[in-house]
């Protein structure tokens, strides 16, 4: 597969897709609305090489996204673009609803249109994949995993839109016979990441001594995906997945919210030690939990790490070490970001 668009490319795990495929060789519009998690410098990399083209539009826009699929007769769609942080979903649904399944249907629609224009060879070789949450199979006891089987239980605003897009993909599929299929991701993290989320807000907070806030008790459970990880195995899902299959990609790296909190403390008090000689730790500080408030994530990546040979490259220790160094490394990135970034009390995770 050769030419690929990529929906959401400026974001979190979108732009992580884009420099893997532009690196590679792979031929990539990336479609992205540049909304406040979308930005372009995370594209710096790759931005200027010849086999990357970028198209600032929204995929609720009909006319546009039907061009784009005419003009640039991709083989495939990677579908990233989407509303994600489930504390803007609950302040504000509507847009949720609008991007992740209003969004979702228009793309679906102009691919199935680009679709029906191909030969009988390019039909059967096209491919819509739509890259979706653990958080629409709902929550975990402590035992047991998600799998492609789990059936949905969404508990947010936002994991609830994700679940619909995961359904009208299964539809168009079963109803049209457009060729989607689907991936569902544990929480990822790494380089990149927007300052609002867990482990960059707390990375961020300690280095500015800020508190570090933690919603509840901190016992909520997390299933942890290093991005660069991720972004092989949606390229594996594109090119080698079956259609209408689900493929869910987790790092089998599960840890308490504390946990991690307490991991990024142990490792800024050693590559960037606080100047007073205490531990980052004592700045954690706990705030009344957030409404539905998953207990625990855990997903079993058996199917895709059988069927499609993928398999993590990252464990949780090695990659988190990674990321902070990278924020430490990168303030030029994520100093804009972080100064424009709306304050929360809690972290998402």
């Amino acid at each position: 597969m050769n030419r690929v668009i990529v929906t959401g490319g400026a974001g979190f795990i979108g732009s992580a897709v884009v420099r893997m495929l532009v690196a590679e060789g792979v031929e990539v519009l990336n479609i992205d609305c540049l909304t406040y998690a979308g930005n372009l410098s995370s594209l710096e990399p790759i931005a200027k090489m010849p086999n990357y083209h970028f198209l600032q539009a929204n995929i609720c826009d009909a006319d546009t996204m039907n061009k784009a699929f005419m003009e640039f007769k991709p083989e495939g769609i990677m579908h990233l673009a989407a509303e994600s942080h489930v504390d803007r979903s609950i302040d504000g649904p509507g847009l949720f609803l609008q991007t992740n399944v209003m969004g979702t249907y228009t793309l679906l629609e102009a691919a199935r249109a680009y679709w029906n224009t191909l030969d009988e060879d390019a039909k059967t070789a096209f491919r819509f994949l739509l890259i979706s949450t653990d958080e629409v199979y709902g929550s975990l006891g402590p035992e047991g995993f998600f799998s492609e089987t789990t059936n949905y239980d969404p508990r947010s605003p936002y994991s609830s839109s994700k679940a619909s897009a995961d359904h009208l993909a299964s539809a168009w599929y079963h109803t049209y016979g457009l060729p989607t299929l689907k991936t569902n991701c544990s929480n990822n993290y790494g380089p990149y990441h927007f300052p609002e989320k867990l482990i960059p807000l707390v990375t961020l907070n300690a280095l500015a001594g800020r508190p570090l806030p933690i919603y509840g008790k901190g016992d909520n459970i997390r299933d942890w995906l290093f991005v660069e990880d991720h972004a092989r195995a949606l390229w594996l899902a594109l090119t080698t997945g079956r259609p209408g299959e689900t493929y869910n990609v987790g790092g089998h790296n599960e840890r308490t919210n504390l946990q991690v909190v307490e991991t990024i403390c142990a490792i800024l008090d050693e590559l960037r030690p606080r100047t007073d000689g205490q531990s980052y730790k004592t700045q954690i500080t706990f705030v009344q939990d957030r409404p539905g408030h998953d207990q625990r994530y855990a997903i079993d990546p058996t199917k895709i790490m059988n069927e499609l040979g993928w398999k993590p490259q990252e464990t949780f220790d090695t990659g988190l070490r990674r990321t902070i160094q990278w924020y430490l490394d990168n303030e030029a990135w994520w100093a804009p970001l972080r100064a424009a970034a709306e304050t929360r009390v809690g972290t998402k995770a």
